[in-house]
């Protein structure tokens, strides 16, 4: 007889027995984490079978509702990323990865489910063969993956080594078109690092970006020479600043001349008065940050000293936190209203756990629908959120708790998922820092 199939309840059954945590000697303790990491991998090879279930059943029902094929399963991804607590783009990934686990490479699926491998690894290698066609695909999935002795102290480093190899011997033209059609994907991208800091990466053809590098340490080399006191990576993050903005290096970032930007600081009216309230300063594309009072009080200064074309809008907010409203009759959000929900949301996609960058500004309640074009109906998403949020089933709700907004989003399934907007500064200290609430609550 066979087993019965796995159910939500059994699985949350075993997490309930998860949560009461473990006890043992030195022995028993080490063997808990060694088993507990190969049953992570067991479930994340049961949710790629899961997920692939999922996406045959909703194309099948809507190819019953009559829905063409072109337009068959493009909420499933936005779906799978709210269950899986994920942005939409990794939820599209995880989709991708899923399909090509259980139709094409089986024998990494079973490695994922005996723990062999974990779901990283499990992607460099669908990511890795992803220029091959099936058959060659298949091939290789088998030599690297078909006996699990094969894996055993195999580290992340060796096995993309591997793959990499194995690729390039069984189809080089494909490998050389990956590598043409990367070249076209060359990129400049920028996102926050801690303490009021920001990483600018560049997505290079190797050769020019070994040139890059190279120029910039024998730049930096050369100063350390002549008696210049940085480090040698103090003088490549001021040189690469200098050469690509024009702006000459003056040996310290407190003497560097202000680089003409606009940038919003969203902070309590307080803190210009010399109070302590931190505030979020989003500019050019980054993301809300957290900036201590004396640095926003600083930057200002610094910006009004220099005379330069650095402007900065101040957006106060009241005893709760709230940002003042604006309203329009027009259908598309004004600029000064989608700057509004931008800092709102202090750059960053509004759906839960998405953290890409806003694109879009939408109605929470569609216009076609009756749905104003005001602050309480607008919020900032990414491209992906945004066009997923248009398929059929999927609708929204708006609210407010202790006047921060909130959105619910209802998946075609009935699964609810609640998200608060990030806690503005002056965000009264007895409550909650976040009131983000995100749930799958199934509607009877």
């Amino acid at each position: 007889m066979s087993p019965s199939p796995l159910t939500a309840q059994q699985v949350a059954t075993w997490r309930d027995q998860l949560s009461r945590g473990c006890e043992g000697d030195a022995e028993e303790l080490i063997d808990v984490i060694a088993e507990l990491e190969d049953l992570v991998s067991a479930a994340r090879a049961v949710q790629a079978e899961a997920t692939v279930k999922f996406d045959a059943a909703r194309r099948a029902t809507e190819a019953a509702a009559g829905r063409s094929a072109r337009r068959q399963g493009r909420g499933v991804a936005g779906e799978i990323a709210l269950a899986r607590k994920e942005s939409h783009h990794r939820g599209q990934s995880l989709l991708g990865l899923a399909k090509v686990l259980t139709s094409e490479m089986p024998h990494t699926l079973a490695r994922l489910r005996d723990g062999s491998l974990n779901e990283f690894r499990a992607t460099i290698l669908a990511r890795e063969t992803g220029c091959l066609d099936k058959e060659a695909r298949i091939t290789l999935d088998e030599e690297l993956c078909a006996d699990p002795k094969g894996l055993v102290g195999v580290g992340t480093k060796e096995l993309l080594g591997r793959v990499r190899r194995r690729v390039a011997t069984l189809d080089p033209a494909a490998v050389a078109k990956r590598a043409r059609r990367a070249e076209r994907e060359r990129r400049v991208a920028l996102r926050p690092a801690p303490d009021t800091m920001t990483y600018l990466t560049g997505l290079l053809p190797m050769a020019k970006g070994v040139a890059a590098f190279a120029a910039l340490t024998k730049a930096a080399e050369a100063a350390i020479a002549d008696g210049d006191p940085r480090t040698k990576g103090q003088l490549m993050a001021d040189l690469l600043l200098a050469r690509v903005t024009g702006v000459p290096d003056t040996g310290t970032v407190e003497q560097s001349p202000a680089v003409p930007v606009t940038i919003n600081i969203t902070l309590p009216a307080t803190t210009l008065a010399g109070g302590h309230e931190p505030g979020i300063i989003t500019a050019n594309g980054v993301t809300g940050d957290v900036i201590p009072a004396e640095t926003a009080r600083l930057l200002a200064a610094h910006a009004l000293s220099a005379g330069v074309g650095a402007w900065f809008r101040q957006l106060y907010t009241n005893p709760l936190g709230r940002l003042l409203a604006l309203t329009s009759k027009q259908r598309c959000f004004p600029d000064g209203l989608a700057e509004l929900l931008e800092i709102q949301g202090q750059g960053i996609c509004a759906t839960p756990w998405c953290d890409a960058p806003i694109r879009h500004n939408d109605h929470i309640t569609p216009y076609d629908l009756g749905g104003p074009t005001t602050h309480a109906n607008g919020q900032g998403l990414c491209e992906a959120c945004n066009h997923t949020k248009q398929t059929n089933g999927w609708h929204q709700i708006a609210g407010s708790i202790h006047e921060r907004p909130t959105v619910t989003t209802i998946t075609p399934t009935g699964h609810r998922y609640q998200a608060t907007s990030p806690a503005p500064p002056g965000w009264p200290e007895s409550w909650p820092h976040r009131l983000d609430i995100s749930w799958r609550d199934a509607v009877a």
